[in-house]
């Protein structure tokens, strides 16, 4: 079976920095609905037409893949609105995100990069946001997507989703 819209690809990959470090390896399949919210735009372009066993290379321009760094997405908050038990690395949705004196976007994650007796440095930039990337794409099998999986316009994974997280848990997919 061909890839196309509204197919469930499962997929494994090398993801690699334009300098050939490794970002990140996904081992074992994991399965994408194309035409869904999985899968960058870009990727599912070059998937089209392929079958299982077929391996891509793709180079993934920042703009095709999570955008520029925007530099306004990082700010202050006061350390007092924050729990305790704050680490570097945590994350939070912005819409449980503390009120503070800075508007947050909404639908953005923001990580806190530094914390300060006095303050917290909170990032709404997506981890991978301003670089270019490599990736190594190997489809492992493709099947129909089920009614339920087009409904919800995933087949449960997306494409590197940051999800609210504590501190340690670095994975990317």
């Amino acid at each position: 079976m061909e890839v196309t819209q509204q197919c469930v690809v499962a997929l494994t990959w090398t993801l690699k920095d334009t300098l050939g470090e490794e970002l990140d390896v996904l081992d074992e399949p994991v399965d994408f609905l194309v035409g869904g919210d999985d899968l960058l735009k870009r990727i599912e372009e070059a998937l089209q037409g392929h079958v299982a066993g077929d391996k891509l290379d793709l180079h993934l321009e920042p703009e095709e893949a999570f955008g520029d760094y925007d530099e306004t997405l990082i700010f202050l908050e006061k350390r007092e609105l924050f729990p305790a038990e704050i680490e570097e690395g945590m994350t939070f949705e912005s819409s449980a995100m503390p009120q503070g004196t800075n508007p947050v976007l909404p639908g953005l994650l923001y990580t806190v990069t530094e914390i300060y007796p006095e303050h917290v440095v909170l990032d709404g930039n997506h981890p991978l946001a301003g670089i270019a990337l490599r990736i190594h794409v190997q489809i492992e099998a493709v099947r129909n997507a089920t009614e339920e999986e087009v409904g919800r316009g995933t087949a449960g994974t997306g494409f590197f989703r940051i999800e609210p997280q504590a501190p340690g848990n670095d994975t990317l997919h």
